[in-house]
């Protein structure tokens, strides 16, 4: 194509704020049109948009809740906004050059013009699988690393439990734990999960938490000594209890709590008592604050997946027009790894 060409522009749009749990008919798939070419003295970026990424957070954005929101919720009307992968098309800005790959916030488009690409981080290391960057090396790994290193302060033999384990963060922070020489066991929702786990990722042990009528005895089953570590992407009944098994000292990163995202009310949780009388020290973070730390974490990272020591799994759609049904998929646990949606092959 062209450089100032118009083209069509396929686009997933929210259709309005949503209650309650998502729908993929909350999303809208439409058809506009582009030029392929800045606007000159704009200091915009044109790009072509490759990979998408499917997070769990963005259950939040589809939602106007004031003080809840800690990213900017979507704009009914206009695309949803989420972390992908794109190729410069065309730059009026002194950082990018056509032909240059970049990571960053996105529109769920097959073109985006960006009018503030500060934001945006070229992609150097290219000889590593594109779309890792929206997850092994993008904000879900960033994520894993940050929660499980800066929060836990891990020691070899230390028993860890994560829960979401298959998900992007969740197989990433397993695989941490077993370098450090730790005794780790994760949850998912399924037996298909569950083997993962074990047979891919290493895991000393895993669960199916939707076959365990009794979370609390499941974990005595599997920490008959206690959880030092916990990693907590789900919340609920699963917070409780850990609460009731984890260490005295032990360590708690709140990185999510998927279980809540689609509740009106959220549940309560019953043995924060526990956080006084183990002293446990339980943090919640957000990654938009240390994301300093990427040149820290890919001199850690890429040495690991070059060398064959660190397995990532990616549940990947082809099509924009299947981005709806993948992000509702998250919310039931269909997707088996991080949920990516290929809009183009460069």
């Amino acid at each position: 194509m062209a450089k100032g060409e118009e083209v069509s522009n396929k686009q997933v749009i929210l259709r309005d704020y949503v209650t309650g749990f998502p729908k993929e008919t909350d999303m809208i798939l439409t058809t506009k049109t582009i030029k392929l070419k800045v606007p000159e003295g704009s200091k915009s970026v044109l790009v072509k948009n490759l990979y998408l990424s499917c997070d769990p957070y963005m259950r939040s954005c589809m939602t106007k809740i004031e003080g809840r929101n800690y990213v900017p919720p979507f704009t009914p009307g206009s695309p949803i906004i989420g972390m992908g992968v794109a190729k410069v098309l065309d730059s009026d800005h002194l950082n990018f050059k056509e032909g240059d790959l970049v990571s960053g916030f996105i529109g769920w488009e097959e073109y985006s013009l960006i009018t503030m690409p500060e934001g945006l981080s070229k992609i150097k290391n290219t000889d590593v699988q594109l779309s890792y960057y929206t997850g092994l090396l993008g904000i879900a790994g960033l994520t894993a690393y940050v929660g499980f290193y800066e929060f836990c302060s891990p020691k070899k033999g230390e028993n860890v439990f994560i829960s979401a384990a298959s998900g992007a963060v969740g197989q990433l922070v397993g695989q941490f734990a077993k370098i450090m020489g730790c005794y780790v066991v994760g949850s998912a929702g399924s037996n298909e999960k569950v083997d993962l786990l074990k047979n891919k990722f290493g895991f000393d042990a895993a669960f199916n938490y939707k076959e365990e009528p009794d979370l609390d005895a499941a974990l005595k089953r599997y920490f008959p000594e206690g959880i030092d570590i916990y990693f907590e992407n789900v919340g609920g009944k699963m917070l409780d209890a850990v609460l009731e098994n984890i260490r005295d000292r032990g360590r708690i990163s709140v990185c999510g709590m998927i279980s809540q995202y689609n509740l009106e009310k959220p549940e309560g949780v019953h043995n924060l008592f526990y956080l006084i009388t183990k002293q446990v020290r339980m943090e919640g973070f957000l990654i938009g604050g240390y994301l300093h730390l990427f040149p820290k974490y890919f001199d850690f990272i890429i040495p690991l997946i070059k060398e064959g020591k660190i397995i990532y799994i990616e549940d990947t759609v082809e099509g924009l027009e299947n981005a709806p049904g993948a992000l509702i998929g998250l919310y039931t646990g269909r997707n088996v790894g991080k949920q990516v949606v290929v809009v183009a092959h460069e």
